[in-house]
């Protein structure tokens, strides 16, 4: 098993460019959300019409919020670009540019498809069943913050997949995919519900295979802990019929530490394989995977892993960043890869897209990762 960081990396490259030419007889059915995303720096000093100066961290512009308190403040939003978003869109957008069939469910436009996700729809196929929510990201060099409108989020229900998709297309999706992935359940009020059909109706019925199925809950701060907690005990039921791999962020792992009891830790950052390790146990999952930002740990029945990133201080973009690990990652995984390939494979996909703004193709990812840069 490969054990240096440059061992790695070179075993993942090779694995990857072997794998290129089979590439397209491998599926993944995503989703189950759907965003328009306004990515948007705040002025913090305007220079003339054209030229400005950004806030450049959430405290700065947190300190001017609180400085106007019992008073009013004016911020001006730069749109810096528009575009597809959403944890499944994201998610699926990389896997199609990595090169595997994908097939999206979810909000993208109903019955019209919006024009931001055309061309996410000309290389995947497409099944929308309702409006798109939309998100005012607001980058800054140290985190983001996400204004999110989810009106439209409330027609995900298990009435309208069962209705405008079918139940028989259904099984017939999931049947024939080797990864399935299912993300946002914390924006989606119906997402606990729906897994609860799928369990019942879909899943016992599937046919036997070599079948990954990813969760990503996405920031579950504002759910109740017995919400949260009723959901880990459906994923600790699927996990019965299909290998459950759960991505979490640094604070998502907190937050689900602390619904299963688990310690807190005084470096949780440091500390990111003995959680996933922990997490893991408790749930009874095949996998669970940790995402801070400047690397990843992983831990499955056999063993547990950890990978630095090829941090950057100032990324082009960072809004789906953590998508497209998890791309990275369940793609590896599905290829065979083992833990420390696999979060090689999610680092630098990640680490590609923060760089360019652009999700890699498998060759370009090949390419990057044989080279991955050292953390900054």
């Amino acid at each position: 098993m490969p054990t240096t960081r440059q061992t790695i990396c070179a075993s993942a490259s090779a694995k990857l460019s072997a794998a290129i030419p089979g590439l397209k007889k491998l599926s993944a059915t995503i989703g189950l959300d759907g965003f328009v995303d306004e990515i948007i720096a705040v002025v913090d000093k305007r220079l003339d019409n054209v030229r400005y100066e950004p806030m450049r961290t959430i405290n700065q512009m947190g300190t001017k919020i609180l400085q106007a308190a019992g008073q009013s403040s004016n911020y001006e939003m730069v749109v810096k670009q528009t575009k597809l978003g959403g944890n499944g869109p994201i998610m699926a957008n990389a896997l199609a540019s990595i090169g595997i069939n994908v097939t999206y469910i979810g909000n993208l436009g109903h019955p019209t498809l919006h024009p931001v996700f055309e061309p996410f729809a000309e290389k995947s196929k497409v099944i929308s069943i309702a409006e798109p929510g939309h998100t005012d990201a607001l980058e800054f060099d140290d985190g983001k913050l996400m204004f999110g409108k989810h009106e439209s989020l409330k027609e995900i229900n298990w009435e309208n997949l069962s209705s405008r998709i079918g139940v028989a297309k259904l099984r017939e999706l999931f049947g024939a995919s080797q990864l399935i992935g299912m993300v946002n359940w914390t924006m989606l009020p119906f997402m606990s519900d729906i897994w609860t059909h799928l369990l019942s109706d879909i899943f016992p019925s599937l046919p036997k295979g070599n079948r990954k199925l990813f969760i990503d809950l996405a920031d579950p701060e504002k759910r109740t802990h017995a919400d949260i907690l009723d959901a880990l005990k459906l994923l600790s039921r699927f996990q019965e019929t299909v290998d459950v791999i759960l991505g979490l962020n640094l604070k998502e792992a907190g937050e689900v530490g602390d619904v299963l009891g688990i310690p807190g830790r005084s470096d949780p950052e440091a500390s990111i394989r003995e959680s996933a390790s922990e997490i893991r146990r408790k749930l009874g999952l095949a996998c669970v995977v940790v995402h801070p930002r400047r690397g990843a740990a992983a831990a499955n029945e056999t063993h547990s892993a950890e990978f630095s990133g090829p941090f950057v201080a100032q990324p082009k973009i960072s809004t789906g960043a953590g998508d497209h690990f998890n791309a990275g990652f369940c793609f590896g995984q599905v290829l065979g890869f083992d833990l420390e390939e696999s979060l090689c494979i999610g680092v630098g996909t990640s680490g590609y897209y923060v760089r360019s703004a652009v999700s890699p193709s498998a060759q370009d990812l090949a390419g990057f990762i044989a080279e991955l840069p050292a953390p900054e």
